[in-house]
């Protein structure tokens, strides 16, 4: 039986076929595997320009997609695609979020309580301190560190997470199985130990400079907020905390010596309206991240009850304010919050503000309700 998450990475080899032409093509042809097989007219017709189709028509006819896929697969590497249940909550929920992804090592649903450390790979002493005791803090605490393996403050971020026990995730720039710079390929492999390596880019991409700046879209979207250590006024940690706040994730900044280099694009954050990062722990209680352990001991252990069940019954898709569930569920309004308290430490629903809450997609799947969903 043919996996169809071949004609995914099929297109994901066409330069110009991005998340907008994905959808649209998914749309137009309703299997990816139509799609792949569509005659010129019809890819036409679905969207694509004569230039893409021509491109696509090469490749399709130069490439044996069986064949490389079995060598994905012979190398170890995961692929997740839209269609996945695995593929990452946090980033399927930007815009536009990468139609395939390659991972080596595991993403685990842990991986939801993440916050990137970034910054220059020019660190003074300083910016190490700060990258170290942040990271650990986050591991400590049970959330996952995300950054890009560069040198600096990447690599000292990721180092600093294994050390304390905790997991960390580096996206690359690159295939999964390009590691650069090539003196991390020892930190590459103990990543594999307890995270991941991932990339939207295919297996066998060089680390080509232009790859850079995209992936820090991957960097802030697999994560809850971004954390920029030191960077100087061009660094490509700024793009990373552009991203975040266009993804509505926080964005801190830890403040440094005005005449230093590497601190003038974290005092520019700041001034621009990024918190301030005056001690580690600041991140964790800004994103009330203080209890991420009890947030996922409660989310294995304990069984869904009549109450919660009922009320995320009446979410379905729609958002809904404490009172509007109090009136329709026509129970106490303490009921409601403490229950709802409850499945917010599951993940089964999430506040968005203003006491409004809303069903996460997978806890609706989970009990067949909004069936239809993608």
């Amino acid at each position: 039986m043919v996996d169809l998450r071949q004609y995914w990475v099929g297109f994901n080899l066409v330069k110009g076929i991005g998340a907008a032409r994905m959808r649209a093509l998914l749309n137009y042809f309703g299997e990816v595997d139509a799609a792949w097989n569509a005659p010129a007219e019809e890819l036409l017709q679905a969207g694509l320009s004569q230039k893409i189709v021509q491109v696509l028509l090469k490749l399709r006819a130069e490439t044996d997609l069986g064949q490389l896929w079995q060598q994905i697969q012979a190398q170890g590497i995961r692929v997740l695609t839209w269609k996945d249940s695995a593929y990452p909550r946090r980033l399927r929920e930007i815009d536009l979020p990468p139609p395939v992804l390659y991972v080596r090592g595991s993403l685990s649903e842990l991986d939801e309580w993440a916050v990137a450390v970034v910054g220059t790979r020019r660190l003074t002493h300083y910016g190490r301190q700060m990258a170290e005791e942040i990271a650990s803090v986050l591991a400590c605490n049970g959330v996952t560190v995300v950054s890009g393996l560069a040198r600096g403050v990447d690599s000292v971020a990721h180092k600093a997470a294994l050390a304390a026990g905790g997991r960390t995730i580096a996206v690359l720039g690159s295939g999964v199985d390009v590691v650069y710079p090539p003196e991390h390929s020892a930190l590459a492999e103990k990543i594999l130990t307890n995270g991941a390596l991932v990339s939207d880019y295919p297996p066998g991409t060089p680390p080509d400079g232009v790859n850079f700046p995209p992936r820090n879209r991957l960097i802030s979207g697999l994560s809850l907020a971004v954390v920029v250590v030191e960077a100087g006024a061009k660094s490509g940690a700024l793009i990373t905390a552009e991203f975040a706040a266009d993804q509505g994730r926080e964005v801190f900044a830890v403040p440094g010596n005005i005449n230093a280099p590497q601190s003038v694009g974290c005092n520019r954050l700041i001034q621009d309206g990024a918190h301030p990062l005056l001690r580690p722990q600041d991140v964790l209680e800004s994103l009330n991240l203080t209890m991420v352990v009890e947030h996922q001991t409660a989310r294995t252990n304990l069984p869904v009850d009549a109450t919660e069940q009922h009320l995320l019954s009446l979410l379905g898709m729609q958002t809904l304010h404490v009172d509007e569930l109090r009136a329709l569920s026509n129970l106490p309004v303490e009921q409601v919050t403490s229950a709802l308290a409850m499945m917010e430490l599951k993940g089964m629903v999430r506040q968005v503000g203003g006491m409004r809450y809303v069903a996460v997609r997978e806890a609706l799947a989970g009990y067949n309700i909004g069936d239809g969903l993608e």
